[in-house]
Order: structure tokens, then sequence, then C-alpha cells
């Protein structure tokens, strides 16, 4: 089992109190032209099956200084994801390098995104443990964005399979 690491540095501010969890979708990244242009078409379509999924953990306000009160954001993807190779290897479901990324956001976004619970105050401890232990070797439809979302919101909150839930429920 590999992992990998952010790939720059970065530290990431831990504040006390609860967590609200999000999860969020985006338009999934491929090579320049047309394979681009089609994700693009997805994602303003609402294909729930061509959209990347990511968890955002945004602390609660009420507890947090203002300067702390980014979201932290985690998902799971290619390692390279505009490469040529990567959508050959995702088409043919070929496994190929992922990575974990960890990141800061300034604010949970308005469109396609759902507060799926809460968290208790080492949400960001506990997701960075579930995220050096997830296996970085990427599978389409097997192990890619989708299982890790849905693994760490159910470690976060308890709450199962919650990418089928929100699209049984129409949230696309």
């Amino acid at each position: 089992m590999s992992s990998a690491s952010t790939p720059t540095a970065v530290a990431v501010a831990r504040p006390a109190g609860r967590y609200a969890v999000y999860v969020a979708a985006v338009p999934l990244r491929a090579p320049q032209g047309p394979a681009q242009a089609m994700m693009s078409s997805a994602y303003s379509l609402c294909l729930w099956d061509l959209q990347h999924f990511m968890v955002l953990l945004r602390p609660d306000p009420a507890r947090t200084p203002t300067r702390a009160q980014e979201s932290l954001v985690f998902d799971f993807q290619p390692r390279h994801p505009e490469d040529a190779l990567a959508a050959f290897s995702v088409l043919s479901r070929s496994k190929i390098p992922g990575v974990v990324r960890r990141r800061r956001l300034r604010r949970i976004p308005d469109r396609r995104s759902w507060f799926v619970g809460l968290s208790d105050g080492d949400a960001a401890d506990a997701a960075e443990r579930f995220s050096e232990r997830w296996p970085t070797d990427l599978v389409v439809g097997n192990h890619d964005c989708r299982d890790y979302t849905n693994g760490l919101v159910e470690v976060l909150t308890g709450q199962k399979r919650v990418l089928d839930a929100l699209r049984s429920a129409g949230r696309q």
C-alpha cells in the first residue's frame, strides 16, 4: 500500500470544536482539447458519474478565531489528471498512480456542495489519518474519488454510502 502526501508542505490549522462536513462536486480534469470540453459539458449537465467528488470540513464559526475559519478540503485524484496516458487508463479501467490532496478553501461553494453531517473536534486529525492510510493506486469505478469520499464521510459522520444517498435524493 503506497501513500502520497501533499506536493507542497502546508500547515493546516486545526481549530477546536465541531466541524460541518460537506461533499462537493467539481468537473473532472482531463487533457486539454475535446476531452476537457466533454468533462466541462458533463459537469454543466449534472451528469453524476462524470464529476469529481471531495470532502470539505468547515470549523464551527462560533468556536473558531476568524483567521482560522478556512475550510479544509480532502480529495483523491490521478497524480497527473490532465495527462493523456491517465485518460487512457481511466477509459480502460487500469491502475494509475493517484494522490490524496489536502488544502484550504476560504468558503464552501454555493453550488454543488451538500451538508452531510457534523463531526467532533478531531475531524481534521481523523481525515489526515484516513488519508495517510488510503491506498493511492486509482482505478476509476473501483477505487476512485467516490470511494474516498464515501469512506471519509463514513469515518467523520458514520453515514455510509453518502454519494448514493445524495444521488437518490436528486441532489445533482
